[in-house]
């Protein structure tokens, strides 16, 4: 049986936006093998809250010694954790906006991180705790170049993913549609996103 999670993050439509197209392109790739389940995590539709100091100390409080307050403001990320850490697949479709992540994926990934639950330090540094897992990344720009200089979000991304473990990571990007050539780049992506996984 495969779990799968699928997180999206463009403030655009299913119709309109380019990453959650390549996105579900890949996920019904998945889905369509037997016994798989998906669960979305739509970033854009649901008020992802910032970490504050509160929140913070909250998530680093044990569950069993939390307040009901600090239970309350633990309670999204500890959701989004649980979500990670029942998958073994993770599909992320996502736009570079203004050269990096948009903030509802940033804010994702400061939840999800979590000491002790998602990664661990240890004496030769830290340590990803959720191993075994593919994740495949469905990436659009306007005119970012993935994989350049000034690409902040991919690399990022990759790093991030790496650091609590998830290691085996595959990308199919449509970079620089608002260019020469947009259309074409779009479908060429969404060609590979239909091979991936299948």
């Amino acid at each position: 049986m495969s779990n799968i999670l699928y997180i999206t993050a463009s403030i655009r439509s299913q119709d309109d936006s380019v990453s959650r197209g390549l996105g579900q392109r890949i996920v019904e790739n998945l889905a369509a093998k037997p016994g798989a389940s998906v669960t979305t995590r739509d970033l854009a539709a649901n008020d992802v809250p910032y970490v504050t100091a509160e929140s913070f100390a909250a998530e680093r409080t044990p569950v069993g010694e939390r307040t009901p307050e600090q239970n309350e403001l633990a309670a999204f990320a500890d959701t989004l954790i649980a979500e990670l850490q029942a998958a073994d697949t993770i599909v992320i479709a996502a736009p570079v906006y203004n050269f990096a992540p948009p903030a509802t994926l940033k804010a994702w990934a400061d939840l999800v991180a979590r000491v002790g639950t998602t990664f661990r330090y240890t004496a030769t540094g830290p340590e990803g705790l959720l191993t075994g897992k593919k994740a495949y990344l469905a990436i659009a720009s306007g005119g970012t170049q993935v994989g350049s200089d000034y690409d902040f979000m991919t690399r990022w991304l990759t790093f991030f993913l790496g650091f609590i473990g998830i290691t085996d990571v595959e990308m199919v990007a449509a970079d620089g549609i608002m260019g020469e050539g947009g259309e074409e780049k779009i479908v060429s992506a969404q060609k590979q996103a239909e091979q991936m996984a299948a």
